[in-house]
């Protein structure tokens, strides 16, 4: 039998959800996230792990940020410090 083809109504809501965040490649092992989200006693939304990658990018790009500004090219442990 033969698929059915998406309506419009569908097909434009997906091209509007795809518009609302970039596209960036998850960093993050999901199972494992979830897993260290669920040990402390809490469920996970859907949207979490996508979000929570967004941290992971801007975190990088703070510690990059931070090598950069003291003259270096390589990203060291304490780049990765809160403070």
């Amino acid at each position: 039998m033969a698929k059915k083809k998406a309506t419009k109504k569908k097909a434009s809501k997906r091209k509007a959800s795809a518009k609302k965040k970039p596209a960036m490649e998850m960093l993050l092992v999901g199972s494992k996230a979830k897993a260290a989200l669920k040990a402390h006693g809490v469920n996970v939304a859907g949207d979490a792990l996508e979000n929570l990658n967004f941290v992971v990018y801007w975190y990088i790009e703070q510690a990059a940020k931070r090598a950069e500004a003291n003259g270096r090219k390589t990203v060291r442990a304490h780049d990765f410090m809160v403070g």
